[in-house]
């Protein structure tokens, strides 16, 4: 007990002597500073590294804060920038889809002026035969719109084939590239006649047959630009088909065969034109008042080129 009350007798001691210490260095403090340097520079010794590293702590901490709503800003950020980059990515898809359809529609603009004595209709390819080529299609457009079977069909700068079949607000069209295809054709710097039969095996090297071309003169080179024939039984006359490729002499020396290019491309048909009239096709052994029978030879050829009999046959030659 008698220990106790010696330490706070101690405690207090050692507290009056601080206060009075305390006092004198006020009282020194205001009398001369240049006393109290001394004690300054210690103090600022001592205290300076504490305040410093406190200093640097509470800026770390406010820096730290600071990376949190920083990175919570940029992550808003992203998450708009993301939904903008695909909004725009979207829109330029549809561009660059609307400029490919542009584009398509200013060749249909363009043959629509070439052909433009021929009435015509456009219309969509709505759906195919499987495969890559577009051989046997369908189109949105049908007897609604006018649309009959053998009527022909354009587009990408020449022939495409012709209707085969119609409902309301369809129509079937076949292509020259077809196995079943045949088209009385000629050549238009000479109009030497041929047939254009068609093979997708030869279309996948981008070709069409040319056979039974007639060309005694021998005025017919590469190059040189194949057109419909007039005296074609369902094509109407002048259309273009496309470009010879090759060519040469067939063994009976009489005729030629060869390969053309077609202008069309097969491969990537959207939108067709298809021509509203029908080929006024006169067999040579019909006679009518005022009309002038087809030359026999012309009503020939046109019955070995287009007739279903002599399809096969005229096919197996080009092979």
């Amino acid at each position: 007990m008698k220990r106790t009350t010696n330490d706070n007798l101690k405690n207090k001691y050692l507290l009056a002597a601080l206060s009075v210490v305390c006092v004198l260095l006020i009282v020194i403090s205001f009398v001369e500073s240049s006393a109290v340097a001394p004690v300054k520079q210690v103090s600022g010794f001592l205290i300076t590294p504490v305040q410093k590293g406190i200093n640097g702590f509470g800026s770390w901490l406010s820096g730290l804060t600071d990376n949190f709503e920083d990175a919570e800003t940029l992550r808003k950020e992203n998450v708009e920038l993301q939904a903008r980059v695909d909004t725009l990515t979207e829109e330029n898809s549809q561009l660059i889809q609307d400029r490919e359809e542009l584009r398509r529609l200013r060749e249909l603009f363009d043959l629509d002026e070439q052909y433009d004595e021929y009435e015509k209709v456009g219309a969509r390819v709505i759906a195919k035969e499987s495969g890559n080529w577009f051989q046997l299609f369908t189109i949105d457009k049908g007897s609604n719109d006018g649309i009959k079977a053998d009527m022909n069909v354009i587009s990408g700068g020449g022939l495409v084939g012709i209707v085969t079949e119609t409902g309301p607000n369809w129509a079937t069209v076949r292509s020259i590239i077809d196995d079943n295809s045949n088209v009385s054709a000629m050549v238009s710097t000479t109009s030497d006649q041929c047939i254009i039969a068609g093979d997708l095996r030869l279309i996948d090297e981008g070709s069409l047959n040319l056979i039974k071309l007639t060309d005694a003169d021998n005025k017919v080179h590469v190059g040189d630009k194949v057109v419909t024939s007039y005296i074609s039984e369902k094509f109407l006359p002048g259309i273009l088909i496309g470009y010879i490729s090759e060519l040469g002499n067939d063994a009976n020396n009489l005729t030629k065969s060869g390969f053309i290019t077609p202008v069309v491309d097969f491969r990537h048909l959207q939108e067709v034109l298809v021509i509203l009239e029908l080929k006024e096709y006169v067999p040579s052994n019909s006679v009518s008042t005022g009309t002038v029978q087809q030359d026999p030879a012309a009503a020939s050829s046109e019955m070995q080129s287009e007739s279903e009999s002599e399809t096969e046959s005229e096919t197996a030659a080009a092979q």
